[in-house]
């Protein structure tokens, strides 16, 4: 095949989100007006995030044979994203993830992985073999089991072709795929356990770090020590705090936040990270991609669900021209 952006390698899920007046504490229930039905799954999301943003995705994952899994497909196509990589499977269901959105846009997740633990790294190779001649950057997130995670990651690697690497949630595998040099997208938490989990953090250091916090010390020496560990850009994502982009080089650039109307951030993450392949792709530069991704991550927050407030490029290409005057 040819023509190919991105192959994104993720969970497929359901998103089943309840807006509360605010997020529960541990053993508390907080009541909601409703519930409201939305695709989700970090692979899916960031497949619909690059092909809104213009770009030709594959996407390699798994749904149950069910109604929810059909209407699933449906809508990733709908979006423009090929689903040709992603099986079916007859013996779990579509993966579903129950969200809680407090008022702010904050959120609770939980996920059950369904469908998306039939994922196998025989599959993941069968594919990215078809794939990857012709694709510009392959995309994995750490949804689907670690052997599929680390094959994409290898497979990538032996192809020639551009690897980013999204650690949520931070698996072990992970740690030993680091020096393949896939380009890290983790947010703040993440960064800080994966270092750690690769030996080079101190025991302890990834708590403390409340949400949202502006980058710490702690978070660039994490990052910075997990670049010159692969030799390769690591952007953590800070959320309202905007991006982190640290370089093999030593070189620290923090990318500030744009303003945004805070809706329901639920996506945002995946939002970045699409657009941030595809970007790559494309052959732009790291640092430009990091903030053209930055930006589609917060027009993402606008919107209800965590594909409701993803642009498209032309949205996309209004924000940069807007911003720029």
């Amino acid at each position: 095949m040819s023509g190919i952006d991105v192959v994104v390698v993720g969970a497929v899920n359901v998103d089943m989100v309840v807006n509360a007046p605010r997020l529960p504490a541990p053993g508390e229930t907080v009541v909601g007006p409703g519930v409201e039905r939305y695709g989700g799954g970090k692979g899916a999301n960031a497949a619909v995030a690059a092909a809104r943003a213009g770009g030709a995705v594959v996407l390699v994952g798994a749904v149950g044979d069910d109604d929810i899994g059909r209407q699933a497909l449906r809508d990733l196509q709908d979006d423009g994203v090929d689903t040709g990589g992603v099986e079916v499977s007859a013996s779990a269901p579509t993966g579903v993830a129950l969200i809680v959105v407090g008022p702010g846009g904050e959120n609770q997740i939980a996920v059950g992985a369904g469908a998306n633990d039939d994922v196998s790294a025989e599959a993941v190779v069968a594919r990215l073999g078809r794939l990857l001649p012709g694709a510009g950057c392959v995309l994995v997130s750490t949804e689907v089991p670690a052997a599929a995670v680390a094959a994409a990651v290898r497979a990538a690697r032996a192809a020639g072709v551009r690897c980013v690497l999204n650690p949520a949630p931070v698996l072990p595998v992970v740690a030993d795929l680091l020096g393949l040099g896939p380009i890290l997208t983790p947010n703040a938490g993440e960064c800080l356990a994966l270092a750690e989990l690769a030996g080079v953090a101190r025991p302890g250091a990834a708590t403390g770090e409340p949400p949202g916090a502006p980058p710490s010390a702690s978070v660039r020496d994490a990052a910075l020590a997990l670049a010159e560990l692969t030799g390769a850009d690591v952007a953590v994502t800070l959320g309202a705090d905007g991006v982190l982009l640290v370089e093999p080089t030593g070189a620290v650039t923090h990318v500030p936040p744009r303003p945004a109307t805070v809706r329901d951030t639920t996506g945002a993450g995946d939002t970045f990270n699409g657009v941030l392949a595809l970007e790559l792709a494309r052959g732009g530069p790291l640092a430009d991609a990091v903030r053209l991704a930055n930006v589609a991550a917060s027009l993402s927050v606008g919107g209800d669900g965590a594909r409701g407030g993803m642009p498209t490029a032309d949205e996309l290409a209004a924000e940069v021209s807007a911003r720029a005057r």
